[in-house]
Parts: structure tokens; sequence; C-alpha cells
């Protein structure tokens, strides 16, 4: 049964866009409002970002000091420590 050129199926040849309805126009109180919202959230982001990396640094140079101090203060105090629990455990008296 052949078909006649009426009935053929037709062939899609141009791309059919369906029109995006328009956007309701924002009152300028309302863009205002959503541009201040944006740049509250991308300055709070970047203090928060800083506020962090500043605190990290900080932490670490106090981390770094204390390490140094306690070392120091075990270097000067363990020989003694050890060498007054020695003595005691031996029995001798420290002179």
């Amino acid at each position: 049964m052949a078909l006649e050129p009426k009935e053929a199926i037709p062939i899609l040849t141009e791309v059919i866009v369906s029109p995006t309805p328009p956007r309701p126009a924002l009152s300028p109180t309302v863009e205002r409002d959503a541009l201040v919202a944006e740049l509250q959230t991308k300055i709070a982001a970047r203090t928060f970002a800083l506020t962090d990396e500043v605190l990290r640094e900080a932490f670490a140079a106090m981390e770094a000091g204390l390490f140094e101090r306690i070392s120091a203060q075990l270097r000067r105090e363990l020989p003694e420590i050890i060498d007054a629990a020695l003595r005691e455990h031996l029995g001798e008296e420290r002179a």
C-alpha cells in the first residue's frame, strides 16, 4: 500500500522553540533588596574565610610558642627530677 504525497509522514526540518514567558518586571526595591542580600552573602562568606585563615595561623603560632616553652622547661627540670628520684630510690641523700 503506497502512501500518497499528502499522506506522507511530515519531517521536522526546523527547531521549534516554545516562547518563554517574560519574567515579570521587579520593582526597584525588590531588585535592590535582592542585590543587597547577594552582596551580604558574598561579604559574609569572604569574611568567614579570612577569619578562619587568620585564626588557624594564630593558633599555629601559639601552639609553636607553647611547644617551645614546654620543651625548654622539661629540658631544665627533668634532669633534676630524675636525679632526685634515683637518689631517693637508691637511698642516697642529696648533698
